[in-house]
């Protein structure tokens, strides 16, 4: 006989799982209990519960693991959503384990009671209220299996207190076979023939490169796509980094706020192959005019994004990784070197292009391709949501390694506790964060975890005192000009992060960048740098 709590633990034990970010709390106490008692699955203390679900993200981006996070009920759970929904949105595979109210007391309004798989229903893939023991082995194993296959994104399992304290005999559940989920991987042979077909005749082509590449692990296939076709590559935010920056054939991020030669490559295309990407707004702004001027073909492993915001041509269903292999065993070579050489002509002055200095501040722009110049060609750089984000994602050069940032929600704060998730995940791999002051003080409080955990993470923090893309969209499109975007002279970050037995520089002079950054990077421990930016720094390249 065993515990609804051993269970669990015997679960998460099953699948590998050697680490889980969390908050305790009474009604998760019986499992918190059984993994104290067992003493093989470590546990990492947040600081709030929201960046138990980015800590998670982060170490789930890093490993190729399904990250596991676990808070207790009501408020823990409903702080939690934000990191669900952050994961659900760039399609991060999490399991979310929840405490609930007993189960005698569900739908009673008790204390610390919310139905949290009703609130979270638009933010998982799935989720389980699980009222019998029994099911748990059943459902730890499934959770995982969903977690990790077809379109990864996260799942939840709110477990009641009784139940976790409720005695059953174990029995393993055996394989699982979760009736009407069945991902298609492999993709359809015919609509393989006729991607290549199209490729072919193409005389513009372009690839368009989405997060989906990393989820499959077909980083080395798009590139190798690329040189064999002689096709452009442009990417998401979350597709930087699927091939090198410096790449020769890559035209830089598309988007509102992307590179002018990938934009211009996206509206003059005449075959645009959009592979693991999700056509969001705010990477194509005008999908219907794209959709008009070329043929299009969409490869996606989750059939609902095929058609939700453009119609291809050829649409094609199944992992990205499985598909360009049967695509590269055909004969792929396109026409397109007039193309290639106006796109290299506009690269080329796009990338020439000198910041203008302001003087008692740093420029964004030149402080990005300081910083790409001494970090390892495997670093991971962790951005937040802001003008910081911008600002790496068009300047930070992606080499070996990975950029990682919350796309689909724009989840400000997510960049310091998913890049400690990262350094769990790798405690040898220069990671840098990124972050806004606003965003940074969001969650500045995981210092603590990074302090009591010593990881030897380092945080850049663009300071301007405003919330700079609020107060660079109010000046450009509202009347009244920015309104409630000023962030007051407080705190002294120094000094906070001094206060948790941090390292910190503040810089305001670019003479001093390079040695600032070299002085964080070799430091043996986590790190601030603190650089004042003018509060007047656009996102465009002025």
């Amino acid at each position: 006989m065993i515990t609804g709590a051993k269970a669990m633990v015997k679960g998460l034990k099953e699948q590998g799982v050697d680490i889980m970010f969390g908050y305790p709390g009474a009604t998760i106490c019986p499992f918190y209990d059984e993994l104290a008692k067992d003493g093989t699955i470590r546990h990492i203390l947040v600081r709030q519960e929201q960046n138990a679900g980015h800590m998670a993200s982060g170490y789930a981006r890093k490993s190729g693991k399904v990250g596991v996070c676990v808070v207790t009920s009501g408020p823990g759970a409903t702080n939690l959503i934000t990191g669900i929904a952050t994961a659900y949105m760039d399609s991060i595979p999490i399991v979310a384990i929840t405490g609930q109210v007993a189960t005698a007391m569900l739908g009673r309004d008790v204390f610390q009671e919310v139905d949290i798989t009703g609130a979270c229903a638009p933010f998982v893939k799935h989720s389980y209220l699980v009222k019998d023991a029994r099911e748990l082995p059943r459902i730890m194993r499934e959770a995982f299996h969903i977690a990790s296959t077809g379109r990864p994104g996260p799942v939840l399992i709110d477990v009641p207190s009784d139940v976790q304290n409720q005695q059953f005999e174990y029995k393993d559940p055996g394989e699982v076979n979760i009736r009407g989920y069945k991902p298609s991987i492999t993709g359809n042979m015919k609509q393989i023939k006729k991607v290549a077909a199209e490729i072919q005749v193409a005389k513009r082509p372009l690839i368009c490169a989405g997060g989906g590449v990393f989820s499959s692990g077909a980083q080395d296939l798009i590139k190798e796509l690329s040189d064999k076709g002689k096709i452009p590559v442009v990417t998401t935010m979350m597709g930087l980094g699927a091939i090198p920056t410096s790449d020769p054939m890559n035209m830089g991020m598309i988007g509102q706020f992307g590179h002018k030669t990938a934009n211009y490559a996206l509206n003059h295309t005449d075959l645009l192959i959009i592979i693991g990407a999700r056509v969001g707004d705010r990477a194509v702004t005008a999908p219907g005019r794209v959709e008009e001027q070329s043929r299009t073909i969409h490869i996606d492993i989750d059939p609902a994004e095929i058609g939700k915001n453009m119609t291809p041509t050829v649409p094609l269903v199944g992992d990205v990784c499985h598909i360009l292999k049967k695509l590269l065993e055909f004969d792929i070579e396109t026409d397109s070197g007039a193309w290639r050489e106006e796109l290299k002509k506009l690269s080329d002055e796009e990338r020439n292009k000198v910041s203008a200095k302001r003087e008692g501040t740093i420029g964004p722009r030149n402080f990005m391709h300081a910083l790409s110049a001494q970090l390892d060609d495997d670093a991971y750089v962790v951005a937040d949501v802001g003008q910081n984000q911008i600002w790496a994602g068009k300047y930070i050069e992606v080499k070996k390694g990975r950029f990682l940032t919350s796309g689909g929600l724009g989840t400000m704060g997510y960049s310091l506790p998913a890049g400690a998730g990262v350094k769990f995940a790798d405690r040898d791999r220069q990671t840098v964060v990124v972050c806004g002051d606003g965003s940074f003080q969001m969650t500045m409080n995981e210092l603590s975890t990074v302090a009591e955990n010593g990881l030897s993470l380092k945080v850049v923090l663009f300071n301007n005192r405003k919330l700079g893309m609020v107060n660079e969209i109010q000046k450009k499109a509202y009347s009244e000009g920015p309104f409630a975007v000023s962030l007051p002279d407080t705190p002294d970050f120094c000094k906070l992060a001094d206060a948790f037995g941090i390292s910190c520089r503040r810089i305001s002079d670019e003479k001093e960048m390079e040695d600032a950054i070299r002085q964080m990077l070799s430091y043996d421990g986590p790190f601030l740098l603190e650089c004042v930016i003018d509060p007047d720094e656009s996102t465009m390249l002025q």
